[in-house]
């Protein structure tokens, strides 16, 4: 009977993944697992399971956790409106909160004592592999040759070389990474404070120059047609990314503060998700309640910096997940967006829960429901504590 114990690998078909799987085929049997959070296509899909078998890995299996992705995920970081640091919408750190629960069931599944993923030691992403695996699965040990030997990835082209394994694998001059909520793009200006990455770096390059509407339909705050076709939300994301991709919206980069201490900067196209957003929150700006929208906010931004740091499995965020679905009640309604070479623009909302309503009054123009003396009676009392506080301590 064979001793050898079953090890599954968080497995992109990259370099550091490339090497683990190499480098563990020899002392595992190795189960590779990706995780389709948005952005690959079948071809892609079955380029990297045919360089998984050359790796030497005895199974490979794909997951498709792009539904799985929007309602654990991305649903509430619309509700939510997040934008880390009022900029990024969390594309490629949202991913991999997913990948890493999906990949941590398929271990369980299948029954294996080990689990492995490429990080170095350096970055976010063994935070939150690591968090996840180690809380669902105590039992299963964690395997990082990338992060525990400390590999240069000169070092790991060698080493590949040396086992048959000679394929392209010259950096690209840019790092992409696709996902459904949006692309990350890292380069050599983005390791700098002062450079712009130039626009060639960005996966989608400017086709259309004329103006163009989308009417985008919400109901509860979720993304329910475009156009008005009805789709499910995360199709409709897909479908908003290939029109507003071909205006070139959504581009920035991010500055901001890493788990482990350090700042990084990175570039990113989100048409779809900055989009989304901003629609989103403005249909809620005619639907909710000033103290609505004012709790919103922080609850939202504690919850984008949890996910982020890698919290998610704290039940706080259960809580707040319930907040926010909550709130959401009553932002039902279209949206239209003018699209435009580089950005867009809001035109407004048709909702019948609108509460811009001229029956009440029109602001600046004319009062319905109160008349001149009981705002005058308004005004006194609630600028009592004011004139208290001044009068004592004049």
């Amino acid at each position: 009977m064979s001793t050898i114990k079953k090890l599954v690998i968080a497995y992109s078909g990259g370099l550091d993944t490339s090497y683990c799987a190499v480098s563990l085929s020899k002392k595992f049997e190795v189960h590779a697992v990706s995780v389709n959070t948005g952005g690959f296509s079948k071809e892609e899909i079955a380029q990297i399971e045919s360089n998984a078998y050359k790796m030497g890995v005895t199974t490979y299996k794909n997951i498709d956790a792009v539904a799985t992705f929007y309602q654990k995920v991305v649903k509430y970081l619309i509700f939510g409106n997040v934008l880390k640091n009022n900029t990024y919408p969390l594309s490629v750190s949202a991913e991999r909160i997913i990948q890493a629960l999906e990949i941590v069931e398929y271990a369980k599944g299948i029954g294996t004592e080990y689990i492995a993923h490429g990080s170095t030691g350096a970055g976010n992403d063994q935070v939150r592999f690591d968090m996840i695996f180690q809380t669902l699965a105590p039992e299963i040990q964690i395997v990082t040759p990338i992060r525990d030997e400390k590999l240069s990835r000169q070092e790991e082209i060698d080493y590949l070389k040396e086992n048959g394994i000679d394929m392209s694998w010259e950096k690209a001059k840019y790092s992409i990474n696709k996902g459904l909520w949006g692309t990350s793009v890292g380069g050599q200006e983005t390791l700098t404070s002062e450079k712009a990455l130039p626009s060639e770096a960005y996966p989608s390059q400017l086709k259309k120059e004329e103006e163009e509407k989308v009417i985008l339909t919400f109901e509860k705050g979720e993304f329910v047609a475009l156009n008005g076709v009805k789709n499910a939300p995360q199709k409709n994301i897909e479908l908003l990314n290939n029109i507003a991709s071909a205006f070139a919206i959504g581009r920035d980069i991010h500055v901001g503060d890493t788990i482990v201490g350090i700042k990084g900067r990175v570039g990113f196209e989100a048409p779809a998700a900055l989009i989304t957003i901003k629609a989103h929150h403005l249909l809620e700006k005619h639907t909710l309640t000033k103290w609505q929208l004012q709790h919103k906010e922080y609850l939202a931004s504690f919850y984008g910096m949890h996910l982020h740091e890698g919290q998610y499995l704290d039940p706080v965020m259960r809580n707040i997940e319930a907040f926010l679905q909550s709130s959401q009640e009553k932002v039902s309604g279209d949206v239209t967006v003018s699209l435009k070479p580089y950005h867009f623009s809001l035109d407004g909302i048709v909702s019948k829960h609108d509460l811009m309503n001229a029956k009440f009054g029109s602001y600046g123009e004319e009062s319905k429901g109160w008349t001149p003396d009981e705002a005058k009676g308004f005004i006194k009392i609630v600028g009592n504590q004011n004139k208290i506080y001044h009068q004592v301590n004049s």
